[in-house]
């Protein structure tokens, strides 16, 4: 069996990214930037902004959090959003969720400007994909593309089969792998909780993608041995996290799976800080043709 390291990988990812920042800055160009905007005291995005910084500073992105009250209205942060659409500093905004319940995430997330929608969200980036158009792509299945091209395990020509379709994970993981690419090109069935038998429906994958938030709830009976299962879910239990899939009794089972935590999670936000550089790059070099243009 071969275990997925997304920790390793997204390592390696962010060593990648810093030296092309490094590179970038001693030619004298400026960081990439980033803005967090965190809205009221749930522990858990905390937690998740706080790995983010730290995440940033270390590969060179400036990261510049704004951090507002539980109380904080829907208009005063969508005036936030707007000051960092006009901030030619900050490459990408990111509004971390869950907002507070009197928010509405759509909301806040069409405030963005899509040049700058790094988690990928903005329905103008949601259409890029669909029409297989250059564009920032969600975190999670753009980490989850890339994982398997860091171990060469291509679902081309395979039967893959993605359980949950979640706006940020299922339905763009399921576009992303059956794009016409090297580390795409699948065969693909989108379950979800009306699935009729689907217990028969990942029996038949090759290339099985949990994303539903149930604990340990895909056992060996429900997967077909030999398989590539790779899992997004992240459980909280009295245990400790644990993901989708019964990790002890697959891992005997199946020729590759992701551990959680250390599998997909790292991966997520190794995308978010690549869709930021990504961003950057397009914006600096737009930037620099205009100057080139004026000049001549």
């Amino acid at each position: 069996m071969l275990l997925l390291d997304g920790k390793a990988t997204a390592q390696t990812v962010r060593e990648e990214l810093k030296k092309i920042i490094a590179t970038a800055i001693s030619a004298g160009r400026r960081p990439p930037g980033l803005a967090v905007i965190l809205a009221g005291e749930d522990p858990a995005s905390q937690v998740y902004v706080r790995n983010k910084e730290f995440a940033c500073t270390h590969v060179g992105i400036y990261v510049e959090t704004c951090r507002l009250p539980e109380s904080v209205t829907e208009a005063e942060v969508v005036r936030c959003i707007d000051r960092f659409n006009q901030r030619s500093d900050i490459d990408g905004i990111l509004v971390q969720l869950p907002l507070p319940k009197h928010i509405r995430p759509s909301i806040c997330l069409l405030a963005i400007d899509p040049a700058k929608d790094v988690d990928g969200f903005h329905p103008e980036n949601a259409g890029k994909l669909t029409l297989g158009l250059p564009g920032l792509r969600p975190c999670t299945p753009q980490g989850i593309i890339e994982l398997l091209r860091r171990y060469g395990l291509s679902p081309r020509g395979k039967k893959a089969v993605v359980v949950g379709r979640s706006n940020i994970v299922g339905k763009p993981l399921a576009i992303l792998l059956a794009e016409p690419l090297e580390y795409a090109n699948a065969t693909v069935t989108l379950c979800h909780s009306e699935t009729c038998n689907l217990a028969n429906e990942c029996r038949q994958a090759d290339f099985l993608f949990l994303a539903v938030g149930k604990p340990r709830f895909f056992t060996a009976s429900m997967v077909r041995e030999g398989s590539v299962v790779i899992d997004v879910g992240i459980n909280r239990t009295p245990a400790g996290l644990c993901g989708d899939a019964d990790f002890e009794g697959l891992k005997d089972h199946v020729s590759a799976i992701t551990p959680v935590p250390g599998g997909i999670g790292p991966m997520t936000v190794a995308m978010l800080l690549k869709n930021t550089v990504d961003a950057w790059q397009g914006r600096t070099s737009a930037s620099l043709k205009k100057e080139t243009e004026i000049s001549s």
